[in-house]
């Protein structure tokens, strides 16, 4: 069921809040818009995967240990290059940007509390 224009505006700023209050967390859930899956990065890593396994296959035909070692570390590295994530910007953020947030986040964290209080009554 998708989100109606209101509610994607609400998960937007909600988003947005846990970003600047806690980024070190919101990064760590993986939901940075800033980042995202670069398709050059995907295929230039399961290309490499692929030669790897080539590799690792003649290696083992080959019987040689050596290129079927290289092979395997081949194909690791593809599929961990086929699975970084690419920054879009690293931009810093202005300096002037956390005081005007402290404002709006209060004035919103109060609306939903407004918001909150309303629907309690009705419930009552």
């Amino acid at each position: 069921m998708p989100l109606s224009e209101h509610e994607q505006k609400l998960l937007e700023q909600l988003e947005k809040q846990l970003h600047e209050d806690d980024p070190k967390f919101a990064n760590s859930m993986g939901s940075d818009p800033g980042r995202s899956w670069s398709t050059r990065h995907v295929v230039i890593g399961v290309l490499c995967a692929l030669a790897g396994i080539f590799l690792l296959l003649v290696g083992v035909t080959l019987q040689n240990i050596f290129v079927g070692v290289l092979g395997f570390v081949v194909m690791g590295g593809g599929v961990y290059f086929a699975t970084m994530r690419n920054s879009a910007g690293g931009k810093p953020r202005p300096a002037g940007s956390a005081g005007k947030s402290g404002k709006s986040r209060s004035s919103f964290m109060s609306s939903l509390e407004e918001r909150w209080d309303e629907r309690r009554r009705g419930e009552s």
